[in-house]
């Protein structure tokens, strides 16, 4: 492992720790990436305000994976930017307003957007979905271009809403379970791992160069593209089996731990 040129990671469960904070270390570290010349992407389900925000004034150096995949910018210039066909739109919302207990938000380039009233789930989407807006109703057609469907359940997304929404599949849908309370529903090869792919292939920069980290299945195929691929400790098992190695929990700031170690920074 001595020509690490990119590096990886996913955000909540992985470089963020249970309360969405990054490590107090990381500017010092990330300034050591670059004396390296070592690019450092977060990769996210996130909308992409909702993860540069955590970046301040490095947003202009780095590049970002957002919306899994959907979204993809380097040095604020767009790389990537998928829509989703809005066709099969009104049908998966319909679908689910039919299951108890779950939420939906639509993710586009402008903003998010959600018909709940409830105010704690509005509040709390706020810290993932920084532009967002309450519409009365989702299935009419939006002016903006749609990255996902993305669908809360407050009791595990595994068990309430993968049974549920698979089907669209059918429709060469991806509907992914992107956290234990979140599925993600995106065209087909929408993915953090082909995301990655074109970044790399645009950077001229090989598997056997790339170190990647995550903790869920969303980030499967990514870590699928790496030579240097870390589950984290809290990661899902599938995670677990899908990668070669294993970095200390989000909460121990298992990413950077890493990352130091690599660096001889310990």
């Amino acid at each position: 492992m001595n020509d690490i040129r990119l590096i990886v990671t996913d955000m909540d469960g992985t470089f963020l720790n249970s309360e969405h904070q990054v490590s107090p270390e990381f500017p010092e570290i990330y300034e050591e990436l670059k004396k390296r010349n070592i690019l450092f992407v977060p990769a996210s389900g996130r909308q992409m305000l909702g993860i540069t925000k955590y970046f301040g004034d490095k947003e202009n150096e780095m590049a970002f994976i957002a919306e899994n995949g959907g979204y993809m910018i380097y040095k604020n210039e767009e790389l990537f930017v998928d829509k989703l066909e809005e066709q099969y739109v009104a049908e998966i919302i319909n679908t689910i307003r039919e299951i108890s207990g779950a939420t939906v938000v639509v993710s586009g380039k402008k903003r998010a957007y959600y018909e709940t009233e409830n105010q704690e789930f509005i509040d709390y989407i706020a810290q993932f979905y920084t532009g967002n807006q309450k519409l009365d109703d989702l299935t009419f057609a939006l002016d903006d271009s749609i990255f996902k469907i993305a669908v809360y359940h407050p009791e595990g997304s595994e068990e309430h809403l993968y049974p549920a929404l698979e089907k669209f599949q059918k429709y060469n849908l991806e509907v992914v379970v992107s956290g234990k309370y979140w599925l993600d529903i995106m065209n087909k090869d929408i993915n953090k791992g082909n995301a990655l792919e074109k970044l790399q292939k645009t950077l001229n920069i090989t598997p056997k160069q790339t170190m990647v980290f995550g903790d869920y299945m969303n980030d499967i195929e990514m870590l699928k593209k790496a030579e240097y691929s870390y589950a984290m400790e809290n990661a899902h098992p599938s995670v677990k089996e899908a990668a070669k190695f294993e970095a200390a929990s989000n909460n121990n700031f298992g990413v950077l731990k890493t990352i130091k170690s690599y660096l001889n920074l310990n």
